[in-house]
């Protein structure tokens, strides 16, 4: 049996991420939060525009961890936690700060998750933009 080592996503790969989605985020004319955080939930790389929302902060952090817990994109998720949706009970049953919001998005290299990218300050379908940006520009 073999085992193929996935090399973890890294700082500067983290801090590329955070520019990426600012950038694309100034070039909208919308002040923004990144955080991303590597496989393990730990924070890489964590940025909030002067102007940005305080909360915003908080959104972008919550809706890395929620991309990486669930391996999907926050988008993905929403309808999942509605009130007639199969995992309704999910934000509350759990004792984690998931955020079902888009703007989160996992980040994988070679099929194997690594880590995750979160926006805040926008809209949702703004940040999930932002975030998608980011993505294209490491890859």
């Amino acid at each position: 049996m073999s085992t193929t080592a996935i090399t973890p996503l890294t700082t500067d790969e983290a801090e590329t991420l955070v520019a990426a989605a600012r950038t694309a985020a100034e070039a909208a004319g919308v002040t923004v939060s990144v955080t991303v955080l590597d496989a393990g939930g730990h924070l890489l790389a964590f940025r909030r525009d002067d102007r940005a929302v305080l909360i915003s902060g908080e959104t972008s952090t919550r809706k890395a961890y929620t991309a990486l817990q669930l391996n999907a994109p926050t988008a993905d998720l929403v309808d999942l936690v509605k009130p007639d949706g199969p995992f309704h009970s999910l934000p509350t049953a759990l004792d984690q700060p998931l955020l079902f919001i888009a703007g989160g998005l996992p980040l994988h290299r070679d099929g194997r998750l690594i880590g995750a990218i979160g926006v805040g300050g926008g809209t949702p379908e703004q940040d999930h933009g932002f975030a998608q940006a980011a993505i294209k520009e490491l890859s």
